[in-house]
């Protein structure tokens, strides 16, 4: 499953900064707009990761997955 997010990005002087709109805490500074992407992609997968492995681990013993779409 192949999910897309919106990021927003916007230059402030010499630098293009970026946040991911719909996961707080994901946000970028860099030097140039594709750096920034690209950025803003690494820090996406790991904030995903990082959220799943502390939902599974607060889960405890004795849970199962369901997906949900919207």
């Amino acid at each position: 499953m192949k999910n897309e997010y919106t990021a927003i990005v916007k230059q402030e002087g010499d630098w293009w900064i970026g946040w991911i709109e719909e996961i707080p805490g994901v946000n970028c500074q860099e030097a140039t707009h594709d750096e920034l992407l690209e950025s803003l992609k690494v820090t996406l997968q790991e904030a995903l990761a990082f959220n799943r492995e502390e939902a599974l681990a607060n889960a405890g013993a004795h849970y199962r997955e369901e997906r949900i779409a919207i």
